[in-house]
C-alpha cells in the first residue's frame, strides 16, 4: 500500500511539473523569440545566469537592459564569486534585431575583470538607433569557472 500511494504522489508531481512547463512554453510563444529572447516593449530586461562548468568559484552572474528614453539604453551585468579569487571577468556583448529577423546582429561589446576580490561588474549607457528590439548578454568567470546570461529583447523608439 505505502508503495501505491508514492507512487501515486510522484506521478502527480510528473504531471504538475509537465503542465507547468507547456504552461511556460505557451506565454513564451505569445511574442517572438529570437534565439532565446522574447521581443518585448518592457522598460527593462534581466537575464541570469545558466551554469557552462561545474566549479567552485562562480556563484551567480547575471545581464540587464534597461530603457532610459527615446534611442538611450542602460546596458551592463554583475558576475558575482563565491568568495575572493585571483580574476573576475564580464564580458557583455550588445545586439539588436528587428521583428522581421531572424537571428541578432552585433551592436557593442566590452569586457572587464577584477583581481583578487568576489565581483566584477560592467556597464555602460548607450545611445542607441530606434526601431530595434536590444538585448545584452554576458559571459561570466571566476577563475575557471564560466556561465552566460542574456536578456529579452527591449524595443527602442
Amino acid at each position: 500500500m505505502k508503495k501505491k500511494i508514492v507512487s501515486v504522489c510522484l506521478t502527480a508531481m510528473l504531471v504538475g511539473g509537465l503542465s507547468m512547463t507547456s504552461m511556460q512554453e505557451t506565454r513564451a510563444a505569445e511574442g517572438k523569440v529570437i534565439d532565446g529572447s522574447e521581443l518585448t516593449h518592457e522598460e527593462e530586461s534581466i537575464g541570469y545566469d545558466t551554469k557552462i562548468t561545474r566549479g567552485e568559484d562562480l556563484l551567480t552572474g547575471y545581464s540587464k537592459c534597461t530603457k532610459l528614453g527615446k534611442g538611450k539604453i542602460y546596458a551592463g551585468g554583475t558576475t558575482i564569486a563565491a568568495q575572493v579569487v585571483d580574476s573576475v571577468q564580464i564580458a557583455v556583448m550588445v545586439e539588436r534585431a528587428k521583428e522581421e529577423d531572424t537571428e541578432w546582429s552585433y551592436y557593442d561589446n566590452w569586457h572587464k575583470e577584477n583581481k583578487n576580490t568576489n565581483r566584477a561588474m560592467s556597464n555602460r549607457t548607450l545611445y542607441v538607433e530606434g526601431g530595434y528590439y536590444y538585448r545584452v548578454r554576458c559571459t561570466h568567470a571566476a577563475n575557471s569557472d564560466m556561465s552566460s546570461s542574456f536578456t529579452d529583447g527591449i524595443y527602442i523608439d
